[in-house]
């Protein structure tokens, strides 16, 4: 073993205790950066042993410098992953004298008790439960996070991504703050587009050195990846119950309903399925996992709650129903193959349509080419720094109006805020009576307590969204929770629901405590849920214009995948690679196919519905004009964006975008509109696409 930098009683307990011969290279690399106390991002494939990587320096220096109290945080975008990771934490924690604890939502109040009295060296956690301990009146903040010095955060590209980022950086800030020094921040991940970018985000306000260790380069004809077209849900389930038997196999489904669909074919067709997403209770979750970890010739169907760093145990294969979202989703999940000595990544794709059939073949083009999507965190976030100006007014028992803005000022996402925004800001929570301004002192206001003050301001703590759902429970078991649009509308007969791959009849509805009782049945059921489809981003639209615009043929794909990619080619026979083209259909109706993404295509469905004065839809692919717009006013309206600034074209926002928004209230509508707008730009993928020749046809 070559790490001896690592304190004495850590590398005894790496070779002797755990039986380790010596670590991986990349976790020998990063030793010295996170003792030396750098800011550092950390990349290695799923499951390769990041966490080892981070936690055994960190662990180090804990020994070596005598850290006495709450020293580290390991923050965790799922309650799942932090589950999975307690107790490896816990084990390498009590070899060394020290202890770890687990806090989030479903702990109880004894053990939450437990760590207040007793701080334990290490607490794994999320950012909802940071800001539960930082307002709650039963917890001394200052004392609890006094003598902390390193937090790390875990698969961070789902955090950097959306809201939650900037919510945890602001938290972090207020937490250093608290313990009077700056905070070492190591975060992990398996995919990330653009590390030296990110590694600035999280490092944040931060004075210390920062830096980057990135995996050995991976060579893509190392994976076996395969993209096959089946047809059909039930098509898949048949592939998958003849194909690997023998193997442990997991797959993925971007849809909780058909990913209970598919665990229920597989069932019938005596495969030992499992089931696993989000709306399963932690029990229910737990059960299906251990199962599938402790088997060999059996599936666990899962929707991308899977694709994080939970452990269950190696695999054989993996599946992917249709294709995933983002070429760095596929690589996570792709990762969970190949760790045994001997065995390879591999993926196999399974198309029941023919729109996902050419997006995973798009998805295998851009992996092939080495490109995995930049992580771009939401630009202006308003509403955040709205809930960070109320837990503040919580945390500090009223707060000063000049004063609250010093504590969370230099997250990065807030101090591109304009000064006069967050002016505009305060002032409407005031008008709104959000807020309560006390000779100079805001504390919560009669709006506020009413709105956000119920179970001790829940609702305060999370910056995302949950829809309605209703919890479903047969006897006290709680099986897991559906949304509440499975029950609404006239039904005939029993209603029978699909939950962990079983059905289960429902025998009565509180509507009022939003439960619902079951039994299990031997009737199909289904269950309903709200999905949250983002469009295709710039690169794998074009990606796909290049599939449909060629006659290239994949060695990756089946002989079944590239017949029906011949017959969906045929559909566009007019298609070129170096140009878009605006087609006049035989309704009326011109199409342009841009294939310039939901962004780009948003912004300019609004400047072309201005120049045409009419309505303008749009997808990830095309725009689509009224059939009064004719074939040369598109092409007079096209030569006009041409000749304008892309930088200030806005798309256009739907009202029911603001009011999905968590927080909205407390913003003014003409700046919560704005900060929507702002998010929906992509300039560089709009001004390609007006660069672009544009070819105009009449079909």
């Amino acid at each position: 073993m070559t790490s001896d930098e690592l304190h004495p009683a850590l590398q005894h307990h790496i070779v002797n205790s755990l039986g380790w011969r010596e670590l991986r290279p990349f976790q020998e690399a990063v030793i010295g950066p996170i003792l030396a106390g750098k800011h550092l991002i950390v990349l290695a494939p799923t499951a390769g042993g990041k966490t080892e990587a981070a936690f055994f320096p960190v662990v180090s220096r804990m020994l070596t410098e005598d850290w006495r109290g709450l020293s580290v945080l390991y923050i965790c975008p799922i309650k799942a992953l932090l589950n999975n990771l307690d107790i490896r934490l816990q084990r390498y924690c009590t070899l060394l004298g020290r202890r770890s604890a687990l806090w989030h939502g479903d702990i109880k109040s004894s053990a939450r008790k437990r760590i207040l009295r007793e701080p334990p060296d290490c607490l794994l956690t999320t950012p909802e439960s940071l800001e539960v301990m930082l307002v709650s009146p039963n917890v001394d903040a200052r004392s609890l996070f006094s003598n902390l010095r390193v937090v790390i955060v875990d698969e961070i590209h789902a955090f950097a991504g959306d809201d939650r980022g900037w919510h945890l950086l602001a938290v972090l800030e207020r937490i250093s703050r608290l313990a009077g020094r700056e905070l070492q921040r190591l975060g992990l991940s398996a995919t990330v587009g653009n590390p030296l970018t990110l590694v600035d985000w999280l490092a944040g306000s931060c004075a210390g050195p920062r830096d980057v260790f990135l995996p050995p380069e991976a060579v893509s004809s190392e994976a076996d990846v395969q993209l096959d077209y089946v047809g059909s849900l039930e098509n898949a389930g048949i592939v998958i119950s003849r194909l690997h038997r023998g193997e442990k196999r997991l797959v993925f489904v971007d849809s909780r309903a058909r990913a209970e669909q598919l665990g229920a074919h597989l069932r019938q067709l005596q495969i030992s399925a499992f089931v696993t997403h989000s709306s399963l209770s932690q029990e229910q979750r737990h059960q299906a996992e251990e199962a599938f970890a402790s088997r060999d010739d059996c599936v666990i169907v899962a929707t991308s709650v899977l694709e994080l760093g939970i452990d269950v145990g190696d695999l054989d294969r993996v599946i992917q129903i249709d294709s995933p979202p983002t070429v760095s989703s596929f690589l996570q999940r792709m990762g969970r193959t190949g760790r045994r000595a001997g065995t390879r990544r591999n993926c196999l794709l399974l198309a029941t349509k023919d729109e996902t059939l050419v997006q995973a073949a798009g998805v295998i083009d851009l992996w092939a080419e080495g490109y995995v999507e930049p992580i771009e965190p939401p630009p202006l976030p308003l509403h955040v720094l709205s809930q960070q100006l109320m837990a503040l007014a919580l945390q500090e028992r009223g707060i000063g109006r000049e004063d609250w803005l010093g504590w969370v000022r230099d997250v990065p996402g807030f101090t591109t805020i304009p000064s006069d925004y967050v002016q505009r800001l305060v002032a409407w929570m005031l008008q709104r009576e959000i807020l309560w301004d006390e000779a100079g002192i805001l504390a919560m206001g009669r709006e506020g307590e009413g709105k956000y003050g119920r179970r001790n301001f829940l609702e305060l703590f999370s910056v995302f969204m949950s829809p309605p759902l209703f919890s479903i429970l047969h006897g006290r078991q709680e099986l897991g929770y559906v949304d509440e649009m499975t029950f609404l509308g006239k039904h005939e007969g029993p209603r029978v629901l699909l939950l962990g791959g079983r059905s289960w009849k429902v025998n009565h509805i509180d509507w009022q405590r939003r439960i619902a009782h079951v039994e299990a049945t031997e009737l199909t059921g289904r269950s309903r849920w709200k999905g949250q489809g983002q469009g295709l981003g710039f690169r794998l639209a074009q990606a796909i214009k290049r599939i449909l615009a060629t006659d290239k043929r994949c060695t990756r794909w089946s002989r079944r995948a590239t017949e029906r990619m011949g017959e969906v080619r045929l559909e566009f026979p007019w298609l070129k690679i170096d140009s878009s083209v605006a087609v006049l259909a035989v309704d009326g109706k011109t199409e342009w196919w841009t294939f310039g993404g939901n962004r780009a295509n948003a912004t300019l469905a609004r400047q072309l519905a201005n120049e045409t004065a009419s309505k303008v839809s749009h997808d990830s692919f095309t725009l689509n004009f009224d059939s009064a717009v004719k074939l040369h006013d598109v092409q007079r309206a096209i030569v006009q964006l041409r000749q304008q600034d892309v930088t200030a074209m806005r798309p256009a926002i739907d009202e029911a975008a603001i009011n999905g928004l968590k927080f909205s209230e407390c913003l003014p509508n003409e700046l919560a509109i704005e900060m929507l707008e702002s998010r929906l730009q992509e300039p560089k993928a709009t001004r390609r696409i007006l660069k672009e020749d544009v070819r105009f046809l009449v079909q």
